[in-house]
């Protein structure tokens, strides 16, 4: 079996864009620090512990309004949306996600995929959630740009903090203001939508438009409030000029994709305020970041512990009256990501701590009671448990089990250490919070996956290094005054600050890197391929516990196969241009879907490709959104419940009228068991050959299999007989578990009587509710269910007009009509790829792939 190998250009194509942040954090480290040229880090904590108890107060009391404010971001995008989700949900969900948002910047971790855990709930789509997220983004760049706009036109020639020329600050704060002014006015008067690029925008009238610009502008300003309250002012700044700096920052942060825009936001607002003293305006931005940035973090932590709370005490009436009609909805699908993110962030924080000097009040209380060599080992032991602390949050964002064992004897650890080694009792605090929160989740993480089976993004590796490199330079910043010599690795002294702080760096640089090395140097995993004869039993292995009748495509031998690990379950897809698209759900359990959906992303990041998931739909969406993929609806899925099915009633008139017609012209009904098959191949070859013919059209592959004797003799097969003859057929696709039956060839010859097919199918609901079967697929409806709404991809309204347009091209309202007579239940399904400009690519490959155009791309 052949291995992947990496090729180089895509690997450098992976690794640019975490580079450009990597690179874009080192600027900023090198421009605070020749700021701080003249200062020692004693002096910025002086400044944060002067600043008045009462402008604390102040700050916090802003804080509270702007995230009050921030709910009324989803509070009108779920407006916009035409969904109706009430305030206290939008408003718990809101705070959540943007203190995710806030707080980290990869994709792991992003408003978005909370927003759709919590609104798909709620009975907003996948394409609703996209629409509310931009939608909020939205608002917060009308806000940025007015404040930016006004701070730019108000400007004092010579004395702006904007550092832009008169004429050229002019100019852009009228081009910000300008751009609003459009956006309300097309918002006001527009009559059509807009379209950019793939997406195609609704006008969302005069009201929510001023919501938009009055919420955005008071929040951001409401958050610069925060920062103005905790900073020194000087002479001739005002307010409206420090807003636009803020704005200026919060962009930058933002582009930077640095975590929480660390550095970036502080180094921007650095330059602008040259006039205060750097100590005292990082004094304020520590503050600052502590109150707007860790503080909701911290809350979102206890919610999420009383989430956990409520859970083990459900009996408790009182307990679930205060706690489950707000927590338990919510917190349940995105506890692994917000464990994650505690995690990581206890992380940062036990870096930093060693890399800071401790309290000297603190460590002469300690030299009474523990021996010298004990702190030296628990201060290096401190950032060996940050370390891997940061390493194992992503393994708890995918639910690893072994990754939860981990960080709980971490944390403990981690405890330990923090008082051992300084008395660091707030510290020792946040991690038993987490700590807590870990124990009573243990539920959420039930993968057995290795951790090193992981591989480890870009963006995660940076991410991690950008945390590390933060903590040495902190390090050397607080012990600039001690001059280096090689004596200082080996000195141990109570006051030893600095020594500790250069063997706790190196411990970790060297973890670190052996990490990094061992996960990007590990054997590529097995190359996929189509599945060969030594590995039928593990398909059919697999295929007895699979409940999904689309699962027997894989014996059309067709499609590659990832399987997992050693376990029964496996991943069909196939290759088109690069596009690596699987059809349908894994096969499989829970768990078992979660780790083959990863491994499948990972395996097509590696080659450089686009991950794509086709015709999938029910409880497994999330695992696509946590992959970053957007969700495209392709049509609806009739599906019958066989126990109701019946031909009594006069709703079942037609179908029984049907079905005699047949009976009476001679028609004849059987299924004939796989091992019978084989004698009957001929007639059936001639019978499909035929209705080739007839129809004009060759064989399709991928979502549907091809007439070939090799994979007919897997399955039963059901006849329509005329006078002994066989006239029609189709092969079905059954369950083991009984849980679905469907069909995947149906063909007729010229001599079968009129009605063949209702009656082919009449007659197998019937046998199939005999059989003990719960349910009958009747396969997709083609762009059925689209529906032209705000933000609508504009996948959905060509789709929408081809289904009411269409008729001359492919008839799909006449197929779902056709449909409807068996009164069937209709589930969405959807294509999980990514968004944007590359969905018009991956539908052409899609296309490509099942050999019929744009066409066959919405028929099964």
């Amino acid at each position: 079996m052949s291995q992947v190998a990496d090729d180089p250009a895509i690997a450098w194509h992976r690794w640019l864009a975490p580079l450009v942040s990597a690179l874009a954090f080192a600027l900023v480290i090198a421009v605070v620090h020749h700021v701080l040229a003249r200062y020692h880090l004693r002096d910025i904590v002086a400044e944060l512990r002067a600043i008045a108890p009462a402008r604390v107060a102040a700050a916090a009391g802003l804080t509270v309004l702007s995230y009050l404010l921030l709910t009324l971001y989803d509070t009108m995008a779920v407006r916009y949306v035409g969904k109706p989700v009430p305030y206290r949900r939008t408003a718990l969900t809101a705070f959540v996600a943007f203190a995710f948002g806030h707080n980290m910047s990869f994709a792991a971790f992003t408003g978005t995929a909370v927003r759709y855990r919590v609104y798909s709930t709620q009975g907003l789509t996948a394409l609703d959630v996209a629409t509310v997220t931009s939608f909020c983004a939205l608002t917060t760049a009308i806000g940025l740009s007015v404040l930016g706009g006004f701070a730019a036109l108000a400007a004092v020639p010579g004395t702006t903090a904007l550092h832009l020329g008169h004429i050229w600050s002019r100019l852009f704060g009228a081009g910000l203001l300008a751009a609003v002014c459009a956006y309300l006015a097309w918002a006001a008067l527009a009559r059509g939508s807009l379209v950019l690029g793939s997406w195609e925008i609704r006008p969302p009238g005069a009201r929510l438009a001023i919501g938009q610009l009055c919420v955005g502008v008071v929040d951001l300003a409401v958050a610069a409030g925060v920062l103005w309250t905790l900073v020194p002012h000087p002479a001739g700044l005002d307010f409206v000029t420090f807003a636009g700096v803020f704005a200026i920052a919060v962009v930058g942060g933002v582009a930077s994709q640095v975590p929480g825009g660390l550095g970036v936001f502080e180094a921007i607002v650095l330059l602008a305020l040259r006039d205060v003293p750097a100590p005292q305006l990082l004094g304020g931005l520590l503050a600052y970041r502590a109150l707007y940035y860790l503080a909701p973090l911290a809350l979102a932590a206890l919610a999420l512990l009383l989430h956990e709370v409520y859970l083990q005490r459900a009996r408790l009436a009182h307990m679930r009256r205060a706690a489950g009609v707000w927590i338990t909805p919510l917190l349940s699908p995105i506890a692994p990501q917000l464990i994650g993110v505690l995690v990581f962030v206890a992380g940062a924080v036990l870096l930093l701590s060693g890399a800071t000097p401790a309290i000297d009040t603190r460590l002469r209380d300690l030299r009474h009671v523990m021996p010298l060599p004990l702190l030296e080992v628990s201060h290096l032991a401190g950032s060996i448990v940050g370390v891997g602390l940061l390493v194992l949050a992503r393994g708890l964002y995918r639910r690893l089990r072994a990754a939860w064992h981990l960080t709980v004897w971490l944390l403990v650890a981690g405890i330990c250490a923090s008082l051992l080694k300084g008395l660091d009792f707030e510290e020792a605090t946040y991690l038993g919070v987490v700590l807590l929160v870990m124990l009573m989740s243990g539920a959420a993480f039930y993968r057995p996956a290795s951790i090193m089976s992981q591989r480890f993004t870009p963006g995660w590796l940076v991410s991690i290094g950008i945390i590390v490199a933060l903590s040495v330079w902190v390090g050397f910043l607080a012990n600039r005054h001690v001059p280096y010599t090689n004596e200082l690795w080996w000195t141990f002294a109570l006051h030893g600050d600095a020594p500790r702080m250069l063997r706790a760096s190196l411990a970790v640089i060297v973890l670190l890197a052996g990490f990094v090395a061992a996960n990007l140097l590990q054997p590529a995993p097995a190359e996929p391929h189509t599945p060969q004869p030594s590995e039928r039993a593990r398909i059919d292995a697999a295929l007895a516990h699979a409940d999904a009748s689309l699962a027997n495509a894989v014996l059309a031998g067709d499609k590659r196969v990832l399987f997992h690990g050693d376990a029964d379950a496996f991943l069909m897809y196939q290759v088109a241009g690069k596009s690596w698209i699987a059809l349908g759900d894994p096969v499989g359990t829970a768990s078992q879907r979660q780790d083959l959906v990863w491994a499948f992303r990972q395996l097509v990041d590696r080659r450089g490709g686009r991950t794509v998931f086709y015709q999938v739909g029910g409880p497994n969406l999330s695992l696509y959104v946590d992959l970053g993929l957007s969700l495209v609806k392709l049509g609806e899925e009739a599906r019958i419940a066989l126990a109701d099915f019946g031909l009594e009633g006069s709703a079942r008139a037609e179908l029984r009228q049907a079905r005699r017609r047949a009976e009476r012209s001679g028609a004849s009904f059987e299924v004939v068991a796989a091992a019978a098959v084989e004698p009957l191949l001929p007639r059936l070859r001639t019978i499909s050959d035929v209705w080739l013919e007839d129809k004009a059209t060759a064989e399709k592959r991928f979502s549907v299999g091809a007439f070939a004797e090799d994979y007919l003799r897997n399955f039963a097969v059901a006849l329509v007989r005329l006078e002994g003859s066989i006239v029609a057929f189709a092969n079905l696709w059954p369950t083991a578990t009984h849980e679905e039956l469907s069909i995947d060839l149906m063909r007729f010859g010229r001599d079968a009587p009129a009605g063949a097919m209702d009656y082919l199918l009449i007659e197998l609901l019937l046998w199939g509710r005999a059989q003990g079967y719960r349910w009958f697929n009747l396969g997709m409806a083609p762009l059925s269910g689209l529906e032209s709404r705000a933000l609508a991809p504009l996948w959905h309204r060509m789709g929408g007009f081809l289904y009411r347009h269409g008729e001359s091209f492919y008839n799909f309202e006449g197929l779902r009509r056709y449909k409807e007579k068996f009164d069937p239940v209709w589930e969405p399904r959807y294509l999980a790829s990514p968004g944007g400009l590359q969905l018009a690519r991956v539908l052409f490959d899609v296309s490509t792939l099942i050999s019929g155009g744009l066409k066959e791309l919405v028929t099964k």
